[in-house]
């Protein structure tokens, strides 16, 4: 079995936050392959319009509407898909974000980013691991958690939010190290600010480091990596990865920069909420 040369043709899995965004561009992306999804999000109308667009690319879906968070969720994910024959494929990546001084936060926002981001993504991997592993004994099964760029270079106003991030990279690490030789790829994507729906009420722009991707150039750059067997995809701008190779060598280096704009950045994404 080659993990270097991943295929990603007629996988049969989970996309979680299938309803927009990043989910719903992975989903048909899987699609266009021939995958066989369940899609998991909390709203039908969006998932509904998710199954359209994958069926039209010449995938095939069922829905599951669910809010991860909730007592019982992860269970009633794993029975959608118990009768399958096979399951190769878990996409975790539902997620929320508040920002804001941390001080100014709800302890309610707290429980919410750190229930879906990070707890939901773990319980669920957990549960369908039998499952990941006994399709990975054939030609290799995908966990593919997404996490963000904030995970490599903490950003004042989102401490939560980059708690709940560094904490599923860490999570994917430890993981991939543990299933070795069993067949299953554990792959983190790093996004950097990304042209969504997440990001609409977030209005800080190049000026203050956050210079934001196309959809498509991060599904493009995601996809190429995948197939090619990576485990750390890191699909930010240039202009990020500058501050993120600074943050490894000299972070300090990275408060000074940050300092001057701090004001502007906190005005600039106060607003920032998808809870």
């Amino acid at each position: 079995m080659d993990l270097k040369n991943l295929d990603l043709t007629d996988r049969r899995g989970i996309v979680t936050g299938a309803g927009q965004g990043i989910g719903r561009a992975l989903a048909l992306e899987f699609g266009r392959r021939g995958g066989h999804l369940l899609l998991v999000g909390r709203k039908l109308d969006t998932l509904t319009e998710t199954a359209s667009l994958v069926a039209n690319a010449g995938g095939t879906t069922e829905i599951l509407v669910e809010d991860l968070t909730q007592p019982g969720a992860v269970d009633r994910v794993t029975e959608a898909v118990a009768a399958w024959s096979t399951v190769d494929l878990l996409v975790n990546n539902a997620g929320n974000v508040r920002a804001g001084r941390l001080e100014l936060t709800t302890d309610a926002d707290v429980h919410s980013m750190i229930d879906l981001n990070l707890t939901a993504p773990i319980l669920l991997t957990k549960a369908l691991l039998p499952a990941l592993r006994q399709s990975g004994t054939e030609r290799g099964s995908i966990v593919l958690n997404i996490a963000s760029g904030i995970a490599l270079v903490g950003m004042p106003f989102y401490s939560v939010y980059a708690a709940t991030k560094g904490g599923l990279a860490q999570f994917g690490e430890a993981l991939r190290r543990e299933l070795i030789g069993t067949g299953v790829h554990v792959a983190t994507v790093y996004p950097g600010a990304t042209d969504t729906a997440m990001m609409s009420s977030q209005n800080a722009g190049a000026d203050l480091g956050w210079a934001r991707r196309s959809l498509e150039d991060v599904i493009t750059d995601l996809i190429a990596a995948l197939q090619s067997g990576e485990h750390e995809i890191n699909t930010a701008p240039e202009s990020r990865r500058a501050m993120q190779q600074l943050n490894l060598t000299d972070p300090l280096a990275v408060d000074d920069a940050l300092a001057p704009n701090l004001e502007a950045l906190e005005l600039a994404v106060r607003d920032h909420r998808s809870i």
